[in-house]
């Protein structure tokens, strides 16, 4: 019941599915919350999957049609809630002040130049490659589709239990206090979980590049967020989210034009 609470704790603040029960945030149920962002990640791929099989098998619309609501969608069922972190660091890094001063711009409610600029080439870049996977959608694409979100939490999990915080306050900080490493001990068994269903339909090689990937997008989350900022904070996670989930979009993209043809 507790690691439910979790789940559904996940769903109300981190997607726009509506958990109209009050919901309690101890430290127990924020602990099975962190647990639980995968299986949050592989609900959010699922529904984009289900999406784009809907669209282009059951309607007449174009592939730009499809590409633009596929993408409205990533927006709409996130509640574009990453997408304020990801606006709040960029003006906080592209200032090139010192470390004290890019916290002080993150907690800034205001969003400046930098933050405009990089969330358009972010959305705008995401728009770009859901459009020409759709335009070539294989069976292997609906399936990889699903492991973005995925991968994408739980680098979200491991970047809030094993990168100090920034500060004593604030969401992450508030994450880490009633997290550690034993909540993220589950994340092996559902990638392995994920690694046997990909070995099942034949999709090991493609899962295990998009996995490479993810690891690839933590290290670089570990060691930048504490060069530039010290540690995390809920708007660093955010835009750890962003960045590692463009950063797979741009996987499958790639592997569209060099493999999947």
């Amino acid at each position: 019941m507790k690691f439910l609470k979790g789940f559904l704790l996940n769903l109300q603040f981190f997607t726009s599915i509506p958990i109209r029960s009050a919901l309690p945030m101890d430290k127990k149920h924020l602990q099975s919350s962190i647990k639980s962002f995968p299986l949050v990640g592989l609900l959010q791929g699922i529904l984009y999957s289900g999406l784009a099989y809907v669209l282009i098998e059951w309607t007449p619309f174009s592939s730009v049609a499809i590409a633009f609501l596929l993408w409205l969608a990533t927006i709409i069922i996130t509640g574009g809630i990453h997408l304020d972190g990801w606006m709040d660091v960029s003006d906080a890094y592209f200032s090139y002040q010192d470390r004290e001063k890019r916290l002080e711009i993150m907690k800034d409610p205001r969003i400046g130049a930098f933050g405009v600029l990089s969330v358009i080439v972010l959305l705008g870049s995401r728009f770009l490659f859901i459009y020409e996977i759709v335009g070539s959608m294989t069976f292997v694409s609906y399936i990889m589709m699903v492991f973005i979100p995925f991968l994408g939490k739980s680098v979200m999990g491991e970047v809030l239990v094993s990168i100090p915080a920034a500060k004593k306050e604030g969401l992450a900080a508030m994450y880490q206090e009633a997290g550690d490493r034993s909540s993220i001990v589950v994340y092996p068994i559902y990638l392995a979980i994920v690694a046997f269903f990909a070995q099942w339909i034949g999709l090991i090689i493609p899962y295990f590049i998009l996995l490479v990937v993810a690891l690839a997008c933590y290290s670089f989350i570990r060691v930048k967020s504490i060069k530039w900022f010290n540690g995390i904070t809920g708007d660093v996670v955010g835009a750890s989210v962003e960045g590692t989930e463009i950063i797979l979009w741009l996987t499958l993209w790639l592997l569209h034009y060099f493999v999947m043809v």
